[in-house]
């Protein structure tokens, strides 16, 4: 029983999005559904998989919080 944690930023892929649509998620649920039935032949019925949205102020990424770290990224790729 395969079980699949993915974890996001509570964030959209398009601009004024806040979160992952439905759409995108069942369409995650499916294809690691898939890939573990095609690479692993684990039944769809018997995967599990849970997907975790976290804020972006509680992730982190070179030794900074995603938010401030990007505004780094922007800064540099400005100058």
């Amino acid at each position: 029983m395969p079980i699949v944690n993915i974890q996001i930023t509570r964030e959209g892929s398009t601009p004024g999005a806040t979160a992952a649509t439905a759409a995108q998620k069942a369409a995650l649920i499916e294809g690691v559904s898939r890939l573990l039935l095609d690479v692993l032949d684990k039944p769809l019925d018997s995967t599990f998989v849970v997907i975790d949205e976290v804020e972006p102020e509680n992730w982190g990424r070179g030794g900074l919080p995603v938010p401030q770290y990007r505004e780094q990224q922007r800064a540099r790729e400005s100058q």
